[in-house]
């Protein structure tokens, strides 16, 4: 097996870019900034205001972050627009209201160079017992259940805001939510392609006073669950129209088998018309399974596709290492690598 020597000189600092996403937060953003600044303190940090009333924007560019205005509304918009515009090694997203801690963002890059994963998610301790509200605990419960059946077994709180993501991810995410759910796609799109992606279980803080969540549990989680439905048609599409097949195929049976019957005992056919809906439902559901046969070749297709592009996006330098660790390493001239 062939050693090599990588020097000091040639172990470099992460080019780190902090997200920060927000809709009227001034209450918190000064301190959220400001403490990303003192736990990260060679990271560039962005806050995206998304049509804030409450001077959130001044905030935090008296804090000392480069402030971008995104005008339409919605998490997913401003997500995508920051992937968009920002240039860097590793991108740290998190929410501007003051919940998650600026001293774990350290902890979730090493866990990123460490593992070489693409996205690290912060589950948040507690979460699923307590969310502030009742319904937000329970949907998301429900939520992550459902995940897990539908998508795989790769993360317990797809929901969480606080994430590392690689260069790799950022540039290859074709992110098309609007609103909250775009960490729902996040986690999709990982497990689609089989990414290598981490978890690392954090405390998650409570809203100090005069913060108010922007989430209403009814009107967002059916949004989600609308997202579920259509991530669930583009990425299998065989399991998506295979469930309203049997739904077809199910409610024929169900109209079929009292003609059926009355015809084996009489040899007549009385109910004509039921006969006929049961085999326009039989079809339907036959139409149905064959679409959902197609639609499964073609989203093989498109993850194949997916998975090119984000190999054709340069891989993380073997030789990015978080500040802390290089001090760690301060003392050794040399590091012996395999």
């Amino acid at each position: 097996m062939a050693s090599g020597i990588m020097t000091r000189s040639q172990i470099k600092t992460p080019n780190v870019a902090v997200l920060l996403p927000c809709y009227n937060e001034a209450a918190t953003i000064g301190a959220v900034v400001r403490g990303f600044k003192a736990a990260l303190p060679q990271a560039q940090i962005h806050v995206y205001d998304n049509n804030s009333t409450d001077g959130t924007a001044l905030h935090a560019m008296l804090a000392g972050a480069a402030v971008v205005r995104e005008r339409r509304q919605g998490k997913g918009h401003v997500v995508r627009r920051m992937f968009a515009d920002i240039d860097a090694d590793i991108y740290l997203m998190a929410d501007g209201d003051g919940t998650y801690a600026p001293e774990d963002g350290e902890e979730l890059i090493r866990t990123l160079l460490t593992e070489r994963a693409d996205m690290v998610v912060g589950t948040r301790r507690g979460v699923h017992s307590d969310a502030g509200r009742n319904g937000h605990a329970l949907g998301n419960r429900i939520f992550n259940i459902l995940y897990r059946t539908i998508f795989g077994q790769d993360f317990t709180d797809i929901f969480s805001g606080y994430r590392a993501f690689s260069r790799r991810f950022v540039k290859s995410f074709p992110a098309v939510s609007a609103g909250f759910e775009i960490e729902t796609e996040m986690s999709v799109h990982a497990s689609r392609l089989k990414l290598p992606v981490a978890e690392l279980e954090l405390d998650y803080g409570r809203r100090p006073e005069g913060s108010h969540s922007k989430l209403s549990t009814l009107k967002d989680g059916g949004k989600i669950l609308w997202m579920f439905a259509m991530l669930m048609k583009e990425t299998r599409p065989f399991a998506f129209f295979g469930l309203i097949s049997a739904f077809f195929m199910l409610s024929s049976m169900a109209f079929m088998a009292p003609v059926l019957a009355e015809y084996f005992e009489t040899g007549l056919v009385n109910r004509m018309p039921t006969w006929v809906l049961s085999m326009a439902l039989m079809m339907i559901s036959f139409m149905v399974f064959t679409a959902g046969l197609i639609l499964d070749s073609v989203a093989r297709s498109r993850a194949e596709q997916l998975r090119i592009h984000y190999l054709s996006v340069g891989a993380p330098s073997q030789g990015l290492m978080p500040e802390k660790l290089m001090e760690t390493a301060q003392g050794a001239r040399t590091t012996r690598i395999a």
